[in-house]
């Protein structure tokens, strides 16, 4: 595989994702890995919305069976759904949105923060640097399926094809 220094212009990451003069491998590596954590702490923060969501539900869910069970001459189960559930904190002094503005405010947002001040300083701000240089190793070079980045395709003279099979000269 050729890497990006030996491709055209229009077959090279933008200047987004190109590495910023001076930093080093391990520098890029130490970046992934920061973010990677970051993106499994977006997916959990997702969980705890998931979580938040489906609680709040349930417990809106409980005034049906509150209902249900006095019609079907229950009232003494329908009182204890009522009183003990309905309603309840799930964890001392807190519904489900508390723990979510506590998660944000005391983990997520900081994490967010701190990433993006270490992406700034060490390497101008940009982000997935990692990613960027391993999408440059496992490209084709030339194949339009394996560009650099959208309407990137080579054309006509760049040794590359700009289409598929139909663009092919079979003849």
């Amino acid at each position: 595989m050729s890497t990006h220094h030996d491709r055209p212009d229009h077959d090279r990451p933008d200047s987004a994702h190109r590495r910023p003069p001076g930093v080093s491998d391990t520098v890029v590596e130490a970046l992934g890995a920061l973010s990677k954590a970051l993106e499994t702490t977006e997916r959990a923060r997702g969980h705890l919305y998931a979580f938040h969501q489906l609680t709040g539900g349930a417990d809106l869910e409980l005034d049906r069976a509150v209902e249900l069970l006095r019609e079907a001459g229950h009232p003494e189960w329908a009182e204890r759904v009522s009183r003990e559930i309905l309603g309840r904190n799930v964890l001392p002094g807190r519904w489900t949105f508390q723990i979510v503005e506590e998660y944000d405010a005391g983990y997520y947002e900081p994490f967010k923060e701190t990433e993006r001040r270490i992406r700034r300083e060490l390497a101008a701000g940009r982000d997935h640097l990692y990613e960027a240089e391993l999408k440059e190793r496992r490209r084709t070079a030339g194949h339009p399926d394996h560009t650099a980045t959208p309407g990137s395709a080579p054309g006509p003279g760049d040794g590359g094809r700009a289409g598929g099979p139909a663009d092919a000269d079979l003849g």
